[in-house]
């Protein structure tokens, strides 16, 4: 498996205006979905995910298995207004590492959506079915521990990675928008309000293979709107 990090960086303005005239915003500052079209309009098939979009000079991290060179010539097909929204001008690639040594120790920052699916189809905060489900009231339980469980648990799927160490940086309720059933051919969007969780901290890989799919697929719900892309550093012991 290749994998491929890519980085752009849309105008603030015009992801704005672009988000706004098509109905993309959902009366918040997350312009996850906006961003989600933007990235299929240019890409096809090829558009990355995950992705993280960091409002300043980063721009817009993500991941991808298409090649460089094909994104590359991909993005010079996109539509001008497409081209000039996501900053493609100044489109950069770099090849990422997929072959890791057992026990390479990783430093990691992680935004995710801590949420489950229910029974009943409906997503629900991961800590507040805790909750219900040990029947313990609220002040009872620690959100950044409950938080930390599942994220241990979603990096050591296929053995993937540990958690070494991890903090909860930031936490926030924040609206989403999503496409819902299709009714008469069309998806009408809905406004989701979830939790949006920052983590930093150093984890350990576990199966090689495991973490390289890991990193390619992402962690949680909603990679493909600005959640669960897994950027790597240097651990604080090198």
């Amino acid at each position: 498996m290749k994998l491929t990090l890519m980085q752009c960086h849309p105008d603030p303005r015009r992801l704005a205006a672009w988000a706004t005239r098509f109905g993309l915003t959902a009366g918040g500052d997350d312009l996850g979905y906006a961003l989600h079209t933007l990235l299929a309009t240019a890409f096809g098939e090829a558009a990355p995910k995950p992705f993280r979009h960091f409002g300043d000079t980063r721009g817009l991290l993500a991941y991808t298995t298409e090649a460089a060179e094909h994104l590359e010539i991909v993005a010079q097909t996109a539509a001008p207004e497409v081209h000039a929204t996501l900053g493609l001008e100044r489109l950069a690639t770099r090849s990422f590492p997929t072959e890791w040594a057992t026990g390479r120790r990783l430093g990691f920052e992680l935004r995710v959506r801590p949420v489950l699916r229910t029974n009943e189809g409906r997503e629900r905060d991961v800590f507040l079915a805790t909750i219900d489900k040990r029947g313990a009231a609220e002040g009872e339980l620690s959100r950044e521990a409950v938080y930390a469980d599942w994220l241990a648990k979603e990096l050591a799927r296929d053995a993937a990675a540990n958690i070494e160490r991890v903090q909860l940086e930031g936490f926030r309720l924040t609206a989403s928008l999503r496409k819902g059933i299709a009714a008469e051919g069309k998806r009408p969007a809905r406004r989701v309000a979830g939790p949006d969780a920052l983590f930093s901290g150093e984890l350990t890989v576990g199966n090689p293979a495991g973490f390289a799919a890991l990193l390619a697929r992402g962690v949680g719900r909603h990679r493909a709107f600005g959640f669960g892309m897994l950027l790597l550093r240097p651990s604080a012991a090198c």
